[in-house]
């Protein structure tokens, strides 16, 4: 399993993302930006284009892969449809809606056996590592889970996708965010209560390669 968990953006480390895949000139990167799905189709599409000059800046090939599109159809498609890239790279967002999006759509199986396989690595920031947690309980601190209702008109989904057996708590400690002061207090809140939580300042990532795994 390779993953690349940025607190915010690219973080300090791009090299070390490269350094994950067996060609990085030669990389498709999958954006996945459902996270920004309660935001106004105005927001949402510069938030894909940040993401695919970021990627196309790293010498990376992006193409957003938008998950609404699997919606209620069988979960091969979606699961093809991410088999063909070598990179997923999950922005930041509403984690709730970001977790609803991969659920409706299939595109959590297809993940989880996809890096079971190590058959391609998944990289984001914010929301995208918060959903690979156990659980989101403790997230609604920050991104509001009732967007999924509104949006959606379903309930949001508390179970994460369980690839990391700790929750990822980004912006900890970091003044220019303006999540950083309720993060950090999400972060305080995991600790006093015994939940497994990693913090992560902006500009962190947490690397996973195989058994190792360390935050640069």
């Amino acid at each position: 399993m390779r993953l690349y968990l940025s607190s915010f953006r690219m973080g300090d480390r791009p090299d070390r993302l490269l350094t994950l895949l067996p060609s990085p000139s030669a990389t498709a990167v999958a954006v996945i930006a459902n996270a920004l799905d309660a935001q106004p189709e105005r927001e949402r599409r510069a938030g894909v284009r940040h993401e695919m000059e970021a990627l196309s800046a790293l010498g990376l090939w992006p193409a957003e892969v938008d998950l609404r599109q699997y919606f209620d159809r069988p979960a091969i498609e979606v699961a093809e449809e991410l088999a063909r890239f070598g990179l997923v790279w999950a922005r930041g967002g509403n984690a709730f809606v970001l977790r609803y999006a991969m659920a409706r759509s299939g595109a959590d199986a297809a993940l989880t056996d996809l890096l079971a396989r190590d058959a391609l690595v998944y990289a984001g920031y914010s929301a995208g590592g918060c959903v690979l947690a156990p659980s989101l309980r403790g997230l609604e601190a920050c991104d509001d889970p009732n967007a999924v209702t509104r949006v959606h008109g379903d309930p949001p989904i508390w179970d994460g996708l369980g690839v990391l057996d700790h929750v990822l708590v980004p912006h900890v400690d970091s003044p220019r965010h303006p999540e950083s002061e309720v993060l950090t207090s999400v972060a305080a809140r995991y600790r006093d209560e015994g939940v497994p939580h990693l913090p992560l300042r902006d500009g962190q990532v947490l690397v996973v390669e195989g058994p190792r795994s360390r935050v640069h």
